[in-house]
């Protein structure tokens, strides 16, 4: 059965810092990208960020970059994205998903995104950034 278990959501003044982790199962991790979707209410879902255990250079979101950090434990099938600086408009709910290698031709940043070929999701974990 494949599993994307999300955890660390939460309710952070700005400015405060939260950690999430995806923990995958029922799969074979190399052979996708994992990444975190987020939606904020009235707003279609957006890549925030992703990472390949075989890429080096993960893909931000503009909005996001030099603030969050995303990381990959490949020994324990799990992702974490590490977010600093938070701002209100960071709030969403933030969805870990994987979407499937179907070519190394194409970057983490191409398939890092909610209209592309996202495989299998989670069920979401909720950020609150209050001002």
């Amino acid at each position: 059965e494949v599993q994307l278990v999300e955890s660390g959501g939460g309710w952070v003044q700005a400015g405060g810092s939260l950690r999430l982790s995806c923990e995958a199962s029922g799969f074979t991790f190399d052979d996708y990208i994992i990444g975190w979707i987020r939606q904020a209410p009235g707003k279609e879902r957006e890549g925030v960020s992703c990472i390949s255990s075989s890429d080096t250079r993960p893909y931000y979101t503009d909005s996001v970059k030099g603030r969050f950090t995303i990381t990959s434990d490949n020994a324990k099938n799990t992702v974490f994205l590490q977010m600093n600086n938070l701002k209100p408009e960071d709030s969403a709910v933030y969805y870990c998903a994987a979407a499937r290698i179907i070519s190394t031709s194409y970057s983490v940043g191409y398939y890092c995104s909610p209209h592309r070929g996202m495989e299998f999701w989670g069920k979401g974990t909720q950020v609150t950034v209050s001002s």
